[in-house]
This record gives C-alpha cells, sequence and structure tokens, in this order.
C-alpha cells in the first residue's frame, strides 16, 4: 500500500482548511419537482423519489455541481460529494439498492470536476467522499421489547460501505469522509470496508471522520462521550476526526475543545446553523455573522485545522467562515501521553501511571458455575445482572467468555453483547471478548461500538495466523491479549515466557503495524502449591517474567486470570482470596496492569491474618521447600464461603413511589412487578397506577432526559421496566373491565415516522405509554408517505393520529401529511412532535392544513396527557 504523504497534510500545517457547507439548503432553493428529481431515465418510477438529493448526481447533475461551484467560490478547500445517502441501506427506501456504487461514482466525478475548475498551484482543492452514517443503527434495538434485535448487521454495513467507497474512489475523491456517525459500530464497519478496500487496490487515500453529539447529556445517540466516540476510531489513523451536524456552534463548542484536547490527528468541525426553527427559510436561526463569530473564537482557542458548515449553512456561511480564519494558525496536535485507550461508553486510558486494572472475569461459563447455568438455561436477564454486579464491585472491564461444548458459542456471544449494549451500568466499560475461537471471538468484535480487548491471540498456530488474526483485531479496532504460547506449547519457564513474549511483540510492532500500547502480554499465570515440584516456582516466573516484559517491551501491558494461581484450593474460598491478593500484591509491585480478578472479592494485604499471609507469601514466592504442604494444613482451620456480595438496597426503603421512579430511572426490574402489585392494592382501581406512580417515574425520566442528565440507551431502558409493570397490571385492568362491563379501549391512535425520517425510537417509546394506559395503538413504521398513512388512518378510523419525527425536513413532511389526511376527510385530533418542531411551526404550518384539532406533544406525556384529557371529556 502507498505511504506518499497526501498533498493535504502539509497544507493542514500551514493553515485551517475549509470544508463547504449544507447541500441539503442549497437544493431547496432550486425547488425542484418530482419531475425534476425523476428525470427522464426513472420517469416511471414506481415510487417517489422527491427528497433522495443523492439521485441528483444523475437526473440533474448541472444542479449539483453549481452548487459546488458556490462553495468554492466562497472559499472552499474541500468539497463534499452529493452521496450522503447513497448507500443500499438508505435506498432501499426508494427501491434503488442497485445503484449505489453508480451513484457515488457519478457524485465524485461532479465535486471532482468543480475542484479541478477551480484549482490553482497556490490554492488546491480536493474531493471528500462522503460516506453517511445510513437509516439504521447497528447498536440499538428497533424493538422496545426486545432489545436483542437488531435490523442491520456490521456485514451488511461493511459490504454496503465497501461497494460506496469503490465508486468514490473511482470517481476521483481525494479523500474519504465518513461523517454525521450516530452510532460508532456504524462507522467502524464503514472503517472496515475502507480499509479493506484500500487493501484489495493497493493504495488508499486519507480518511477523515465526524460524528454527531445528539442531545443535551453531550452523548451521540447511542450513548458514547466525545473521548470514548475518539478512542474507538482512533485505529483509522484517520487525518482528522471531529464533530458535525445536530448542534450549532455555540452548543457544539465545548465538545469540539474536548475533541481538540484527546485527538491525536487533526481536528475538524462542520456545526449546523444554529438549532432547528423550521420557520426559518433553510429551517435554522443563525446569521453568517454570528455562525462566523463563534468560530473565531474557536480558532483563537486553538481548537481548529478544517472548518465547515452542516445544515443551514449556505456560501455566505463558508465565506464570512473563511474570512475570519484565514489569518489564524491551524491548531497544533498535543503531544498525548502514549496510552491504552479503550471505551465504553466512557473513555478508560490505560497508561504507566494508572492504577491496576480489574478485569471482571464471572461473565464466563468457564470460569463462573453461576453464570454458565444461566445462560445454558437461557436466562439472559439474570446473567447481565452478573456482569453488572462486577462493574458494581470495581470491574474496570468485563470479561465475555461463552466457549462451552453445550453452547453455539457465536449466537450466545452476540445476543449477550447485544443485550449489553442495551444496559449503560455494564456498556460504560470497555469489554474484553474472550475466546478459544476466533470465530466467536469476530462475531463479538462485530457486535460492541467502544474499543474492546481481544483475548487471545498467539503463535500456537505459526506466525501467519498470528499476523493474519493481529491485522483483523487491528481492523476491527480492538487492543489483543497475547498469550505466552507457540507452537511448541505454553510457555511454563520464565525463559519460554520473556522469548516468546519478545518474539510475539517484533512481529506485532515490525511486520503488523500493531501499536505497542494495545498489546498486553498473558505470561500464563499457571497454580501453585500442587504437589508436585515443577509447579513451585511458577508465580515466580509469571512476576519475574512480567518485570522483564515491562522494562524491555516499551508501552506493552501485563494481565492474566489471577484465579488460576490458586485452582488447588477450589472450595477455600478464604484461602483463595488471600492467595490472590498476595500474589496481586508482588506482581503489581512488578509492573502487572491488569488482570482477570472477582473484582468483589479481592483482600486488603495488609488485612490478611499474619500467620495466613506469610504461609501464602511463602508459597507465592516458593521460599520454602514444604511451603505447600504446610498451606494445605492450614487451609483445614481457614473456612467460610468468602466475602459475601451485598446489594445496596437502601432505595428499597422509600414509599412505593419512590421505589418505583427509582426502578424506572435506573432501569432495574428486580423488584418492579412486586412493587407495582403494592402500588395496585393501594388504588381503587389498578389503572390509576399507570395513571399515578408510573406516570410520575416516567415523567421524572423525561425531566431527566430534556435536561441531559440521562441519555437515550437509559430512556429505552427506563421504557422496557414500564412496559413489565403494565404488563402485570393488564390482566387487573381486564378483569376489572369485565367486572364493570366496560371492556373498550380509551380510543385507538395510528402512529408513524413521516417520509424523509429516519429514526422512529421516540414513536415507540410514545406507543409503549399509550398502550400502557389503555389505548389501541397502530405503528405504520418508520418513513411512511403521507399518502400511506392518511389511507391507514381513513380504513382504521382512529381517535387519533400521531406524527413523529426528528429532522428538520420532517417539519414539512408533518405539513404535507396533515394536507393528506384532511383531503382524505379525517378531522380526529393531530398530534405532532419531535427533535426539530416547535410550537410555532405547528401553528403557522400545520393547523392551516388541517380540517381537525392539532396539538404540538413536547414529550410523550403532555401527549397522553392531552388524549386522556380528550378522552375524558368526550
Amino acid at each position: 500500500m502507498t505511504q506518499t504523504p497526501h498533498p493535504i497534510e502539509s497544507l493542514l500545517q500551514k493553515r485551517i482548511l475549509i470544508l463547504d457547507g449544507a447541500m441539503g439548503t442549497m437544493v431547496q432553493r432550486y425547488k425542484l419537482t418530482e419531475a425534476d428529481y425523476r428525470g427522464e431515465r426513472f420517469k416511471d418510477w414506481p415510487r417517489d423519489l422527491k427528497g433522495n438529493n443523492d439521485l441528483l448526481v444523475l437526473t440533474k447533475p448541472e444542479v449539483i455541481k453549481a452548487i459546488h461551484c458556490e462553495y468554492l467560490a466562497a472559499g472552499a478547500d474541500i468539497i463534499e460529494t452529493d452521496t450522503f445517502g447513497a448507500n443500499a441501506t438508505t435506498l432501499k427506501a426508494y427501491g434503488m439498492e442497485s445503484l449505489n456504487y453508480e451513484l457515488n461514482v457519478a457524485g465524485a466525478k461532479l465535486a471532482r470536476e468543480a475542484c479541478d475548475e477551480y484549482a490553482t498551484a497556490d490554492k488546491p482543492r480536493f474531493v471528500a467522499g462522503v460516506l453517511g452514517p445510513t437509516d439504521k443503527t447497528a447498536t440499538i434495538s428497533p424493538d422496545v421489547n426486545d432489545p436483542a434485535a437488531r435490523n442491520i448487521t456490521f456485514d451488511q454495513l461493511v459490504a454496503d460501505y465497501a461497494d460506496a467507497t469503490r465508486g468514490l474512489m473511482d470517481g476521483g475523491a481525494d479523500l474519504i469522509l465518513i461523517e454525521t456517525i450516530f452510532d460508532t459500530l456504524n462507522a467502524k464497519a464503514a472503517i472496515f470496508a475502507v480499509k479493506s478496500v484500500f487493501a484489495e487496490r493497493g493504495t488508499s487515500l486519507p480518511i477523515m471522520i465526524s460524528g454527531t453529539i445528539t442531545d443535551a447529556s453531550g452523548r451521540t445517540l447511542t450513548g458514547q462521550v466525545t473521548e470514548a466516540f475518539y478512542n474507538s476510531l482512533a485505529h483509522a489513523n484517520p487525518i482528522s476526526i471531529g464533530l458535525n451536524c445536530a448542534l450549532g456552534a455555540e452548543e457544539l463548542r465545548q465538545y469540539v475543545e474536548e475533541m481538540s484536547r484527546v485527538a491525536n490527528c487533526y481536528v475538524s468541525a462542520h456545526p449546523n446553523a444554529g438549532l432547528p426553527n423550521p420557520l426559518a427559510e433553510t429551517g435554522y436561526d443563525d446569521t453568517p455573522e454570528n455562525m462566523s463569530g463563534h468560530i473565531k473564537e474557536w480558532a483563537a482557542s486553538g481548537f481548529l485545522n478544517i472548518i465547515g458548515g452542516c445544515c443551514g449553512t449556505s456560501p455566505a456561511f463558508i465565506k464570512a467562515i473563511a474570512d475570519v480564519v484565514k489569518d489564524m494558525p491551524p491548531r497544533k496536535i498535543p503531544q498525548n501521553p502514549v496510552e491504552c485507550r479503550l471505551s465504553g461508553l466512557e473513555p478508560f486510558n490505560i497508561g504507566d501511571s494508572s492504577l491496576f486494572v480489574n478485569v471482571g472475569e464471572r461473565a464466563n461459563v468457564t470460569g463462573s458455575a453461576k453464570f454458565k447455568r444461566l445462560v445454558l438455561e437461557g436466562k439472559y436477564d439474570e446473567a447481565l445482572e452478573v456482569a453488572k454486579q462486577q462493574v458494581e464491585t470495581g470491574a474496570q472491564v468485563i470479561d465475555i467468555n461463552m466457549d462451552e461444548a453445550m453452547l453455539d458459542g457465536e449466537a450466545a456471544m452476540v445476543k449477550f453483547l447485544h443485550l449489553i449494549a442495551s444496559e449503560p451500568d455494564i456498556s460504560k466499560v470497555p469489554l474484553m471478548i474472550d475466546s478459544s475461537k476466533w470465530s466467536i471471538i469476530e462475531a463479538g468484535l462485530k457486535c460492541v461500538q467502544g474499543k474492546s480487548i481481544v483475548n487471545s491471540i498467539s503463535l500456537k498456530e505459526g506466525e501467519e495466523n498470528f499476523i493474519k488474526y493481529a491485522k483483523l483485531v487491528r481492523q476491527y479496532g480492538a487492543a489483543a491479549v497475547v498469550m505466552a504460547f507457540d507452537e511448541a506449547g505454553q510457555a511454563d519457564t520464565y525463559k519460554r515466557k520473556i522469548d516468546i513474549c519478545k518474539r510475539s511483540y517484533d512481529i506485532l510492532v515490525d511486520k503488523v503495524g500493531f501499536p505497542p500500547e494495545d498489546i498486553i502480554f498473558d505470561p500464563n499465570i499457571f497454580a501453585i502449591a500442587t504437589g508436585i515440584e515443577e509447579h513451585n516456582n511458577y508465580a515466580v516466573d509469571f512476576i519475574n517474567a512480567t518485570a522483564w516484559i515491562r522494562k524491555n517491551l516499551p508501552y506493552a501491558k501485563v494481565s492474566g486470570g489471577v484465579s488460576n494461581v490458586s485452582f488447588s484450593f477450589r472450595g477455600n474460598e478464604p484461602v483463595r482470596e488471600a492467595i490472590h491478593t498476595v500474589f496481586l500484591y508482588h506482581a503489581i509491585k512488578a509492573g502487572m496492569n491488569m488482570g482477570i480478578v472477582n473484582a468483589g472479592q479481592l483482600g486488603v494485604y495488609e488485612e490478611i491474618p499474619k500467620d495466613l499471609r506469610d504461609a501464602v507469601e511463602d508459597v507465592v514466592l516458593n521460599r520454602h521447600p514444604d511451603a505447600g504442604e504446610k498451606l494445605v494444613k492450614m487451609a483445614e482451620s481457614v473456612k467460610g464461603g468468602g466475602k459475601e456480595q451485598v446489594e445496596d438496597l437502601e432505595w428499597r426503603k422509600g414509599t412505593v413511589q419512590e421505589r418505583l421512579t427509582h426502578a424506572l430511572v435506573r432501569g432495574i426490574t428486580t423488584y418492579i412487578v412486586e412493587d407495582t402489585e403494592e402500588a395496585r392494592l393501594q388504588a381503587k382501581f389498578p389503572v390509576e397506577v399507570i395513571e399515578g406512580p408510573l406516570m410520575t417515574g416516567m415523567n421524572f425520566v423525561g425531566d431527566l432526559f430534556g435536561a441531559g442528565k440521562m441519555f437515550l440507551p437509559q430512556v429505552v431502558k427506563s421504557a422496557r421496566v414500564m412496559k413489565q409493570a403494565v404488563a402485570h397490571l393488564i390482566p387487573y385492568i381486564e378483569a376489572e373491565k369485565l367486572r364493570s362491563g366496560d371492556t373498550s379501549t380509551k380510543g385507538k391512535i395510528v402512529m408513524a415516522t413521516v417520509k424523509g425520517d429516519v429514526h422512529d425510537i421516540g414513536k415507540n417509546l410514545v406507543g409503549i405509554i399509550f398502550e400502557s394506559n389503555g389505548f389501541e395503538v397502530e405503528d405504520l413504521g418508520v418513513k411512511v408517505p403521507p399518502e400511506d398513512i392518511a389511507k391507514a388512518a381513513a380504513a382504521s378510523r382512529p381517535d387519533f393520529i400521531g406524527l413523529s419525527g426528528l429532522l428538520v425536513r420532517s417539519c414539512e413532511q408533518m405539513t404535507v401529511t396533515a394536507r393528506e389526511l384532511a383531503k382524505a376527510g379525517l378531522a380526529c385530533p393531530l398530534l405532532v412532535g419531535g427533535a426539530a418542531l416547535t410550537p410555532k411551526f405547528t401553528e403557522t404550518n400545520i393547523v392551516p392544513n388541517y380540517k381537525g384539532p392539532v396539538f404540538y406533544a413536547k414529550d410523550a406525556m403532555e401527549g397522553l396527557n392531552y388524549a386522556l384529557q380528550k378522552v375524558s371529556a368526550a
């Protein structure tokens, strides 16, 4: 693969480069019709095509090129291709999956032509081939009732992105820009695809990466904070990484500052023109003068290498930005310490000054009889509690192992990791994907948005396979545990341990290009005090090998399965705990960075009774030939069950309202039926539990989410708790209806996420809440055309219609849909909501186009309360 520096690199060292602005904003100005989008080639296409801006590279190429030229004239150095949605996953909505490659070629060619016309020797122009996020998420379930479900796989995304990348390269792109990333796992699939295409072609282009912060919590849609996002994607070795979309310059500043602090590459940003306002001409309120003022301060603060605009920004914005930064120096890449930078939802960095890292061992079918039983019985909810308990008791990384003969290891690993993704209390920490089978490891790597650790790879199958797996680990964006294991077997002596680790290190660093800070050696912890003389020095050999590795193999880490050392004393937990504590005391002093342990069952060295500690130390350090026999004798008098895991149940002392609210906020299902039943017995009618304490709890969840104190995966989890509580109440509610003779529902609502939008998570929550309160819900799905909504509503004659949408363009679609509903003769109350929608837009644009009452709901609770009031008044 070619390694010649790209021309853009020298420019980035000299000045801040200018990225272009929004494509959609400019396309709107042309007021294109359905016929314009179709052109001659697609005039008889069976689906509506208006809004498919990527198709315009074929049907209106002169419009797209003209837009590129306007941005170039405004001062843009980098032009983004009009290929944001040109991927088979997104194109499926139009029945145009087969155009993936063609659209990307055409999009890149148009941008190439425009850039070549404006390029000069002093000011070259560059084409950034855009890979958009698709309209699917690989991390969040599309079904709130099944957190393990997914509607897109990693492999599907890779195939899709690979075709798009080939098209962009063949069309003449200079760079690949993976942008508007709301799900880091989607972006990891894009990186995997791009790197695979580079490998197949023997050449490469610089990669730009840009994520999007979606709410007040400062996280991506799938829950990652900025530094965790960076850690997850740094393996791409991007030329730049940054943030775009969702927020205006004022709101985005703190996150750009954070990215500038942590990124070991250039930093980009292209914010929206302020927050959404569907009444504004562009859908946004900011002005070029105001936005450029913010950007000037960013540049003065040293945050920027590349700056441009996203939604709502026009050439006027880009010119204003270019003018204010033209004489300002670019950001200097910081000299951050070399560390192993891992991530879950939160970042976790391991450097020379880090304390010992506890890797929780209990979510392992080979190491925990309880976990194995739960997984084999399919009790995954209880198995998740095992992993959660490890985090609560101090594990900073969770080891996951599904190696069991009676288990489909790949399926079990995928399901458990999917479930973990829905549990923020667990997924906040990095994961260690542990298996002796590469197929299980690889299946796991395709499920994790954070930067995880593979446990393990080794030389046992020879150098060829070792290199193959190491390259894949790197391409998936993980660190690796490397076992001291070669073609001759596991290393059991000090000499064998250091020889194999040295050989492995040299291959990884010199041949693979694996970052040394992401290498974690496991020099093999074996059982001591077994009665076999050759085993007596196993702990000493490990400790000495650890010291050698840390001194001679720069930045490499050392880990190991600590419980192995005490295997001879299984069944006697106090002695095992003492052995683990003493062993770690000496191994950590020698440089051991991390270990797979039961974090809740580690003792304190000084608190071990002196006679037991001395006896254990004699064994661990092999100080006497008969040390093992003495410890065996002592062990007979040291009995007990080890440390008891104590769950903090202080919250259980609260009132039933306090307990229900706590369970909803924390996503705890353990006591929800018990507490819901208590609330039912206190209420006159079972439905009052939903209308009262449960809704009070969910309102609190809504307030925390709105204030940025909860984020989406947590809210989805709260919804599942609500669902379980309601499921308990339903039989009682139905029985009450039969007793009273009232078997009707409170009413029916037909719901849909409008055409052009991609997210229906909010709508799903609304559906659960309405169903929980006795309404019949007909959910039409996502990206539903106006005529389909009108047709379904006309057939169902519901009491309410609900429209949901996240994006600015959704607001206009709600207007169109309201008009279509009115044409169909519908006049029932219309409930509308979404992130970009405002009360003013509702009043001025939607209300005049509908015959019945229109209610703007800022959240699900407001919509429900409105519906309940209407029902009560009827």
